[in-house]
């Protein structure tokens, strides 16, 4: 499979070519993964990384649908403090992933979104936060394809239907705003 233009740089990086060069260079390009990693948290920002008790609390209210903080502790939740409960649901919902109405002295807490639409929202974030980050957009999206073709070979077909997809969205807009102008 043929790299990218834009993925020259890591080859220019590796070591000389020898007996053992295909070994350099996958070693040179797991140093540049390794230190993407340590630059970019995959898919979340620093203020928006979800720790282990604020995921499983949020697990509980995507179960429920929406509760209170003495109906987590008594429902499943004994093994943790009232006021760790409390702490946690306020957290979640100054990152904005909760909602919270008051009810009598209490708030009842219900997440903003869905599963499936955060998992959305992070992974959207993640892409802006990639693209941003290169001054050639093309850099990341070199590394996206490799990532796809290297996963499994159908996510690159799946990529072209929905780039082509796209490209007839933005071909019918088109013609629309021709008129405008």
């Amino acid at each position: 499979m043929a790299r990218p233009e834009t993925c020259d740089f890591i080859r220019s990086n590796a070591a000389p070519r020898s007996q053992s060069s295909g070994l350099a260079l996958r070693l040179k390009v797991e140093s540049k993964s390794d230190e993407m990693k340590r630059i970019f948290h995959p898919f979340r920002s620093a203020s928006r990384q979800l720790g282990p008790l604020e995921q499983r609390l949020l697990d509980a209210l995507w179960a429920k649908g929406s509760a209170t903080v003495r109906e987590l502790v008594e429902n499943g939740y004994e093994d943790l403090a009232y006021t760790t409960v409390m702490t946690t649901l306020d957290r979640l919902y100054k990152k904005n992933v909760l909602m919270r109405e008051e009810e009598g002295r209490a708030y009842r807490y219900t997440p903003r979104l869905s599963r499936e639409e955060l998992h959305c929202e992070v992974a959207g974030q993640a892409f802006r936060q990639l693209l941003d980050a290169s001054p050639a957009s093309t850099l990341p999206l070199s590394f996206l394809v490799e990532i796809l073709g290297e996963r499994d070979t159908q996510l690159l077909d799946d990529l072209r239907k929905l780039v082509e997809k796209k490209r007839r969205e933005l071909n019918q807009r088109e013609p629309h705003t021709k008129e405008i102008e």
